[in-house]
């Protein structure tokens, strides 16, 4: 994995893939000693062929920040202390067991922030501490994010993780709703260079579509530009869906037969005319008959659809959408539209048929009732589930918050903030004292991504390639650190009771567990076999890379334990360091769909109820302005702005305003301006700019680096203001739970 290169005997490359945003670049590191001083595009990786975006070129700045922590800290006299890790793992397991024996399982509430899908770590073992621990009170970053898609495909498709992609390299038509790529590098869809890809499909004679209340990098790349009017977004894909059943432009293709819904859902957007959402979305209704033309006219096209359209009081509803106008031109599941990825560690493919499908509302948060969905509750509910009593259940009184900082990234923040602080006991896995881990009665730090293997298990379900890659870490463990796969599975023992036992039992136990249901399996490779023979077959140097070898050898790529020969299993991917080219993405219906139909369910029960919802928002206008979101290329979430390299310049947190709104309230460029919504109020710089539409205002999110007790030096220099701290998180997308974060109504007033 590593070569010597350069004139000292210590300076040597490394490859390592990076965990920074969703597309996973192959980097070349440069280390000197055990200290990275440089990163590039890896030219030969399979993957990303060398592309490197700012974040991967810092990586080294990243991983040597000095204000990550290096030991643990445990809570002592009400200060948080350097302690040894024996003493935090003791304190983790006296402050969580009692919890659980006192009030039961739902009393701990798991949090996990997005950092979780960019390790190793954070995909193997969260899953194992929820099965072992048994609460129903689970909390991610998916409900500030992405859940409206997970669960349009699950009542879609019968499995909330089938999401398809669009086919970057082969389509000739994109629409993109409510995503940047040239900024977020793409989420839910992991493309390296999106921006080369939108480029090449425009060079190679194709069209892109960008619907978007703001002119992002995106958006004046694209042949055309539709300014919608924020939060509208289902409204519009509702009508556009209109204009081909009207205009009799449906065409299933090669899905017919593999639908069921379809006159039913043309009645059901009967009255989603052009005409009747043109005034809602602020959109001419020729616009929105030539979106339908061109998408029904182009030879191949995919819609594509991202956070914009998804943290809108219509959410579900837009992702649903999405799929909907690629079902109905006949773009789903066919080269040049939009396909489900395959990964090498998901399952093999079984027999097509009917399934379990998928149900929402198992059970639902005990304050405000909000129903389930993939098994999280909102993560906007977490404060009243800490704070409020009610006459049902406990309340949350733990707290184990793993690669998360919902202070910054949920709604009202400063009522969290208190929450927090009332807990009786709260462990956080974080390298950084943050705005929530400062929270903690014991903070257990990973350390630096150098020192860790890692191997994109989420990110591969949505590649629009088929690719392998794993990197072992590119410099030794430092001593007294604790590799983050080895910290999660002490935390699943103290949680659990287990505390004491060797973590590497943890492993022991998954990999005995699944060996033994894939021997059961009629439809395993391995049906029939001994699971013992099999575990003594697996190779690596750690339980995590066993894990890995297994799920490689049972997948759709995989050798089977040998009974695939030419197949994939750990030693094979390690003779390849850049990673192995599996394929263009390839059709898979009717194998992916787990329905109870065994069909794509094209107008199921949930969306057909909440249906009559945006057919009164053809009614609704909003009577001032309304704000949106932005993302900086240089910026994931409120990960990075402690490094001095990805910070400054364009990336800060200001206040876009157009002239027109400028003028008429009085603001001027780089003025201080009170933004007031309905969970409070800010004070961010005027940033005067023709990139938002007039009436609509934008703040970055992530920001908001100024509460006492943390240790981020270099972000507090410059701490912004939390965009969320204007929602107070009472509205939200009824199907999903996601918070809504677009298309709020704000206040302006100029600060004198």
């Amino acid at each position: 994995m590593s070569r010597t290169t350069g004139t000292t005997s210590d300076s040597r490359t490394a490859l390592r893939i990076c965990p920074l945003c969703e597309a996973t670049c192959g980097l070349t590191l440069t280390i000197e000693g055990t200290r990275v001083t440089g990163a590039r595009g890896d030219r030969e990786d399979v993957f990303s062929q060398g592309f490197i975006c700012p974040k991967g070129a810092s990586f080294g700045a990243v991983d040597a920040d000095p204000d990550r922590l290096r030991t643990p800290l445990v809570r002592r006299d009400g200060e948080l202390r350097e302690a040894t890790w024996e003493e935090a793992f003791d304190a983790v397991a006296a402050g969580l067991r009692p919890v659980v024996e006192r009030h039961g399982p739902h009393a701990v509430g798991v949090v996990l922030g997005n950092p979780n899908v960019h390790t190793m770590a954070g995909a193997l073992y969260p899953p194992v501490l929820l099965s072992a621990l048994g609460t129903h009170s689970l909390f991610t970053a998916s409900t500030v994010d992405q859940m409206p898609k997970h669960v349009s495909s699950g009542l879609l498709y019968g499995d909330a993780l089938a999401i398809p992609v669009p086919d970057l390299d082969r389509t000739d038509h994109l629409l993109l709703i409510g995503a940047n790529p040239l900024e977020s590098n793409g989420s839910l869809c992991t493309a390296p260079d999106f921006p080369g890809k939108l480029k090449a499909l425009r060079a190679r004679g194709g069209t892109l579509t960008v619907i978007d209340p703001r002119r992002t990098r995106t958006a004046r790349l694209a042949d055309r530009h539709v300014a919608i009017r924020p939060g509208t977004d289902a409204l519009l894909l509702a009508a556009v869906a209109h204009v081909l059943f009207e205009e009799k432009l449906v065409d299933l293709g090669d899905l017919a037969g593999r639908v069921e819904g379809t006159d039913e859902l043309g009645s059901a957007l009967r009255d989603f005319t052009p005409e009747a959402a043109s005034e809602a979305c602020d959109v001419p209704a020729g616009t929105i008959r030539a979106l339908a033309r061109e998408l029904a006219a182009a030879p191949t096209a995919a819609v594509y659809g991202r956070i914009g359209s998804c943290t809108v009081p219509h959410g579900t509803l837009a992702s649903w959408l999405v799929d909907v106008l690629n079902i109905l031109t006949g773009n789903l599941d066919r080269p040049g539209g939009a396909l489900f990825p395959q990964a090498a560690t998901d399952r093999a493919p079984r027999p097509a048929g009917p399934g379990r499908g998928f149900a929402l509302g198992r059970w639902h948060s005990r304050v405000s009732r909000h129903p389930e969905a993939k098994g999280e509750l909102p993560l906007s509910a977490l404060a009243e589930e800490i704070d409020t009593a009610t006459d049902e259940g406990t309340p949350v009184r733990a707290v184990i918050a793993v690669a998360t900082n919902p202070v910054l990234s949920a709604p009202d923040g400063d009522r969290l903030d208190k929450a927090l602080g009332t807990l009786d006991f709260m462990v956080s896995v974080d390298p950084y004292l943050n705005e929530t881990s400062r929270h903690a009665h014991v903070v257990l730090p990973p350390p630096p991504p150098s020192q860790s293997a890692h191997h994109d298990f989420a990110f591969n379900a949505f590649a629009v390639h088929n690719q392998v890659r794993y990197t072992r870490a590119a410099v030794p463990l430092e001593p007294g650190r604790m590799a983050e796969t080895e910290i999660l599975a002490r935390l699943v023992l103290a949680a659990t009771g287990m505390h004491g036992a060797d973590p590497s039992a943890v492993d022991t136990m998954v990999v005995d567990g699944t060996l033994a249901k894939a021997v059961d399996d009629p439809n395993s490779p391995v049906h029939g076999r001994d699971p013992g023979e099999l575990a003594a077959v697996l190779t690596g140097l750690t339980g995590p890379e066993r894990r890995l070898d297994m799920m490689l050898r049972l997948g759709p790529y995989g050798d089977g334990f040998g009974a695939r020969p030419d197949g994939l299993n750990l030693e094979k991917l390690l003779a390849h360091p850049h990673g192995i080219d599996l394929g263009p993405l390839r059709p898979r219906l009717p194998q992916v769909l787990k329905t109870r139909s065994g069909r794509v369910e094209l107008l199921p029960g949930p969306i057909a109820g909440d249906l009559p919802r945006l057919r009164d928002a053809l009614r609704e206008r909003p009577d001032g302005l309304v704000l949106v979101g932005r993302r900086h290329l240089r910026s994931n979430n409120s990960w990075m702005h402690n490094v001095p390299a990805l910070t400054g310049g364009s990336n800060r947190c200001s206040l876009h305003v157009h002239p027109e709104d400028a003028a008429r309230l009085g603001i001027a460029d780089g003025a201080p301006v009170r933004v007031k919504g309905a969970g409070g109020e800010v004070t961010a710089p005027a940033e005067i700019t023709d990139g938002v539409r007039r009436g609509v205002v934008s703040l970055p999110h992530g920001w908001g680096h100024d509460r006492p007790g943390t240790r981020l030096g270099h972000a507090a220099l410059d701490p912004g203001v939390n965009v969320n701290q204007l929602i107070d998180g009472s509205l939200l997308d009824p199907l999903s739970g996601t918070a809504v974060l677009n298309g709020i109504a704000v206040e302006l007033t100029p600060v004198t």
